[in-house]
Order: C-alpha cells, then sequence, then structure tokens
C-alpha cells in the first residue's frame, strides 16, 4: 500500500480571501506536480482524502481530474492543520489501497512523523506547499507496523515551463 502526503498547493493570502482558494501560483504548482507525476507514473491512488478548507479541496480535485479520475474523493474531518494526527493514523489502520491526503502543515509533517516513526514528533518532515511525501506499508502487514518513506518530491524538483 502506498500513502501520498500531498500538502495544498499555495493558496490566496487571507487578506485577499477569508476562504484562502487555490491562487494562479497554486494552479500553476498542481499543474506542474501533475505534469512530473504523470511522466513518473508515480501516482495512482484508489481513493482521496482532504480537509474541508478550500485551498486542499481544490488541490485533490485538479490532482484527481489530471492523475486519477476514477478515485473517490472524499472530504474528512480531522485534516485539519491543527488536528491530532493519530485520529487519521487510526481510520489508516483498516485501508489496503493507495490513498493520498492532502491536508495541510503541521498535521501532515506530524501524522508522517507518527506513522514513520511512531511518535508525532515535530521537525523530522517538513512539507512545503505542493510538495508530496510517498510512503508505503505492505498491505498484507499487520495494521500497527510502521511505515518507510519511498520518496519525497517537493516543488522546487519540478521543471518550470
Amino acid at each position: 500500500m502506498q500513502l501520498y502526503l500531498i500538502r495544498h498547493a499555495h493558496a490566496l493570502a487571507v487578506e485577499e480571501d477569508a476562504g484562502r482558494p487555490l491562487s494562479a501560483k497554486g494552479h500553476a504548482q498542481v499543474k506542474q506536480l501533475a505534469k512530473f507525476l504523470r511522466a513518473k507514473a508515480a501516482f495512482a491512488p484508489g481513493e482521496i482524502w482532504h480537509s474541508p478548507l478550500a485551498r486542499s479541496r481544490q488541490t485533490a480535485r485538479l490532482l484527481a481530474a489530471a492523475l486519477a479520475p476514477t478515485a473517490k474523493i472524499a472530504e474528512m474531518a480531522g485534516l485539519e492543520p491543527v488536528n491530532p494526527p493519530r485520529t487519521v493514523a487510526a481510520r489508516l489502520k483498516p485501508v489496503r489501497h493507495d490513498l493520498a491526503i492532502v491536508g495541510h502543515e503541521p498535521h501532515l509533517s506530524l501524522l508522517a512523523a507518527l506513522l514513520v516513526t511512531g511518535a508525532a514528533t515535530p521537525d523530522i518532515f517538513k512539507l512545503r506547499k505542493a510538495a508530496v511525501l510517498c510512503l508505503d506499508r505492505d498491505s498484507a502487514a499487520a495494521p500497527t507496523s510502521r511505515w518507510r518513506v519511498r520518496w519525497l518530491l517537493g516543488p522546487e524538483l519540478l521543471a518550470q515551463d
């Protein structure tokens, strides 16, 4: 099983729009990310979870449209920036298919640390906007088994057109 932890792309400042949807830069970031992942055949989740916040929802939908049109997209509570990661970690235990989670910092980094090390330790991972951290777990293994880092893709590695 692969788990893709994706930080939402760049969003408008709260002063511009309190709902903080994706900015033009954010739309471009998602387009570049999708182009790269498509070329590498590196993204094929059966399901995509996103937080209730606009920037996360938009990032998830844009990625799904470009790369995983048959993936089930679901809004999930507990994926907001300040939510404790243990709730989501518990939801992952029965999941056996590839899954993407589009969310926020510091939640995603704490979730990744919890899954990999067993403790939600800050400063082990830091996901920049439009970054993807791919973790894997043997789907036949016990649901309590630890996850492994497969790869990390930061936006600075994506080619600019």
